[in-house]
């Protein structure tokens, strides 16, 4: 592991209350973001990519500070670390920090600084995996070392997982774990990674955190039109390129009907009371809901993809030359699911491609959904505001998906919780994959604070019969191993994945 050094300039003192925290763990933060963002964990896809230089420094960090870390890979190079953290309740139910350690590819050319420099620069550290996820990544491994150099203990268990290959399927990651380890995540009730908690600008004076409480599930589809060759010069109406065009028309063009998730429901309701707008009927209309969102300016873009199903078609294949017509043509289409909105979206499928034109899943996820009433969820908003005192946590259901599909398998209701102070103007959600990515210090810094807070006031809920927790899902594995022990390293097999994850 590369020596995480301290800095003198930026350094955050703790707020009242958190006397734990000292400088050393914001210095940290930020070595560590920049340290971990040079280390090139570029996830190609097609399984190549190379993990293990992260999972080492994470799992020398750890275990510097007597935190014991398991190293465990399906695939050599595709490595994942896991440590608990016990708390000071043995009957609580456990939390998962979870996150991932693979990038995606990055063009240098492109950026203005190299994308795996990690440079510090006028308060900001820059590269690929500044956001997504390295700095999260960093904020989770100086934390628990903070900790652990102050002797604090948080009330419930805390299981860290720091991930491989969410950037592309979860074979070698987090579907791994849950496959083939189990007994690694016993007793943990709840879950926190990516992709909420950051500062969204929605108007004059107005921050929203929006905190993850539901992802869209993922659908991507392969279409395949069917049809007779010949010659080009032909008329043929049974042209597969034709039928495939006429196809993919149809889902491009398709407006789907607004499904409110309770979710997005909560978000709304929490939208309009904030622009001081009038609230939705239990009722309401596709046209009210589209009204709605016109009224909320800026804030309309945290729900408004989500309030639907999506079919989105991003690839087409077809022939090998210009004077013949293929018997076959294909195409990909990115589609998402809504929780409840499945079979609504699978009888849409097959309305829309037609009696020519198959379809099937080259890659399914479950959508899920968090419930915003929970005690959890009351403790990160809480920490978020304290804070950032003005501001306001609402609730958020992601359009895309992380890891907690995978760790829903094993009856882990899984947030997004990766606080962020931002400034106006700093384009957070565009710079996920995006060019230039980057995080400024002060955010790590803030980061800190909110997470520390949260995790160590996060309710200890009570340990469930099942050694998972409660569930919507019955496929979970089940075990009552604990971890334990030295840190161990294991190269381990297991059978190939069926239900991948994916961005």
């Amino acid at each position: 592991m590369a020596e995480l050094t301290e800095r003198k300039e930026g350094t955050m003192k703790p707020a009242p209350g958190q006397g734990h925290l000292d400088a050393q763990v914001f210095d940290e933060v930020v070595t560590a973001t920049s340290e971990l963002i040079r280390l090139d964990t570029t996830n190609q896809g097609g399984g190549v990519g190379n993990e293990r230089p992260a999972a080492e420094y994470v799992a020398s960090g750890l275990a510097d500070v007597g935190i014991e870390p398991r190293l465990l890979e399906k695939k050599a190079g595709r490595t994942n670390v896991v440590a608990r953290i016990e708390g000071t309740d043995p009957g609580a139910g456990a939390l998962l920090l979870h996150g991932h350690l693979d990038v995606v590819p990055a063009e240098a050319a492109d950026w203005k600084v190299h994308p795996f420099s990690g440079e510090v620069r006028d308060g900001v550290v820059w590269g690929r995996g500044a956001i997504d996820m390295k700095n999260a990544d960093a904020m989770a491994l100086s934390l628990v070392r903070a900790w652990a150099r102050a002797g604090v203990r948080p009330p419930r268990d805390i299981v860290l997982a720091f991930t491989a290959d969410e950037e592309d399927s979860a074979e070698f990651g987090s579907d791994f774990l849950v496959r083939e380890h189990p007994e690694l995540f016993e007793g943990c009730t709840e879950g926190i990674s990516e992709s909420g908690a950051f500062t969204y600008h929605a108007g004059p004076g107005l921050r929203l955190y929006p905190v993850g409480a539901g992802e869209r599930g993922t659908a991507w589809l392969k279409l395949t039109a069917h049809g007779r060759a010949g010659h080009g010069s032909k008329v043929n109406h049974a042209n597969a390129v034709s039928r495939l065009a006429a196809a993919v028309h149809r889902i491009g063009e398709h407006e789907w009907p607004v499904r409110l998730t309770p979710t997005v429901r909560a978000a709304l309701a929490r939208l309009a009371e904030l622009h001081g707008l009038r609230p939705l009927g239990p009722d309401a209309q596709d046209a009210e809901v589209d009204a709605l969102l016109a009224q909320l300016g800026r804030a309309a873009a945290l729900v408004e993809p989500t309030v639907r199903n999506s079919a989105n078609p991003t690839m087409l294949e077809a022939g090998y030359k210009i004077n013949v017509i293929p018997g076959t043509a294909t195409a990909r289409v990115d589609g998402r699911m809504l929780p409840g909105a499945e079979e609504e979206f699978h009888t849409t499928l097959d309305a829309l491609t037609g009696p020519d034109v198959s379809w099937d899943f080259q890659h399914r996820e479950v959508p899920l959904q968090a419930p915003v009433d929970s005690p959890l969820f009351a403790v990160m908003s809480e920490a978020l505001e304290h804070f950032d005192p003005g501001a306001h946590a609402v609730p958020y259901c992601m359009s895309g998906g992380t890891d907690a599909k995978q760790f829903s398998r094993l009856g882990i209701v899984g947030y997004g919780f990766t606080p962020l102070k931002l400034p106006e103007g700093f384009d957070y959600q565009a710079l996920f994959h995006g060019v230039d990515e980057r995080v400024p210090v002060e955010a790590l810094h803030f980061g800190i604070r909110v997470l520390d807070r949260a995790l160590l006031g996060s309710a200890a809920a009570p340990s469930p019969s099942s050694p998972h927790g409660s569930t919507a899902r019955d496929d979970r594995p089940s075990s009552s191993l604990r971890p334990g022990g030295a840190a161990a390293d294991d190269n381990s097999t297991t059978r190939d994945a069926t239900t991948p994850s994916g961005g």
